[in-house]
């Protein structure tokens, strides 16, 4: 059996089959409330860094070479642990990774559950 990450939206409504409800942005989403979340994590350490997401802005054209440049960072200490935590309870329960982003498909959620998926 495969392991079941989903990926949506922070502000998407939650849902039984959610699982583990865990938010995989740096900065809190806004206008969010921290009840409305309905968050079992919050993931700082498994997001780009900032450097990163100030030269990607979400632009199609810069996403493979995003998904690059992240996949190394989440090789570095911090990240390293905080994406293995991450594996240890997408090993036990469905997990979604929640980010605030619109372009979920463009997003560092859907590369972390590419990741996920791949190697569990």
């Amino acid at each position: 059996m495969g392991t079941d990450v989903r990926v949506r939206r922070v502000y998407d409504e939650s849902s039984p089959e959610d699982g583990a409800r865990v938010l995989v942005d740096r900065v809190w989403p806004r206008g969010m409330r921290k009840e409305a979340a309905r968050l079992d994590e919050w993931a700082k350490d498994v997001a780009p860094s900032a450097e990163l997401r100030t030269w990607y802005r979400h632009d199609p054209a810069k996403f493979d070479e995003f998904r690059r440049r992240y996949t190394a960072e989440l090789a570095q200490p911090g990240a390293k642990e905080a994406l293995a935590r991450l594996r240890a309870l997408a090993a036990d329960r469905p997990v979604t990774l929640l980010t605030a982003t619109k372009d979920l498909d463009l997003s560092q959620a859907a590369v972390l559950a590419g990741l996920l998926r791949e190697t569990t």
